[in-house]
């Protein structure tokens, strides 16, 4: 755990949607007491504000997100999970200790971000993420 907001995990959100990852961002934000100081930045569409992906678009955000404690990256759908993946094996594009975490995209932010305002490292803040897969809503 850090004790400084400088240290916190950054949280990189990856849609085909420059809306839905703003949204989702917000949401998360929102949920997590509106915190101001976990590191959340949407990387959604394309360059010129289409539908798709945009490893430049990736690359930014988890520059702009890292503080040295981790950068958690939730995508949305294939081809995000691809762009990611195709960045971290490239391996000099986005920050050391950038991981792709494997949870739902909404409820995956909200505990990512969560998690993350309490100070956890990234181990932590990727299995909140991933346990958001057994939410049920029955």
């Amino acid at each position: 755990m850090s004790d400084t907001s400088d240290k916190l995990v950054g949280i990189v959100l990856v849609s085909h949607s420059a809306a839905v990852a703003e949204s989702v961002a917000e949401l998360a934000k929102g949920l997590a007491g509106g915190s101001t100081t976990v590191p959340v930045a949407p990387a959604g569409g394309t360059l010129d504000g289409g539908l798709g992906t945009s490893s430049e678009l990736v690359s930014a955000a988890a520059a702009a997100v890292d503080r040295g404690a981790g950068v958690a990256v939730l995508a949305d759908l294939g081809s995000a999970v691809l762009t990611v993946k195709a960045l971290l094996a490239e391996g000099d594009e986005l920050p050391e200790n950038t991981r792709l975490v494997d949870a739902p995209f909404v409820e995956g932010a909200v505990a990512a971000v969560v998690t993350a305002s309490a100070g956890a490292d990234l181990t932590a803040v990727a299995a909140a993420a991933a346990e958001a897969y057994t939410y049920r809503k029955e």
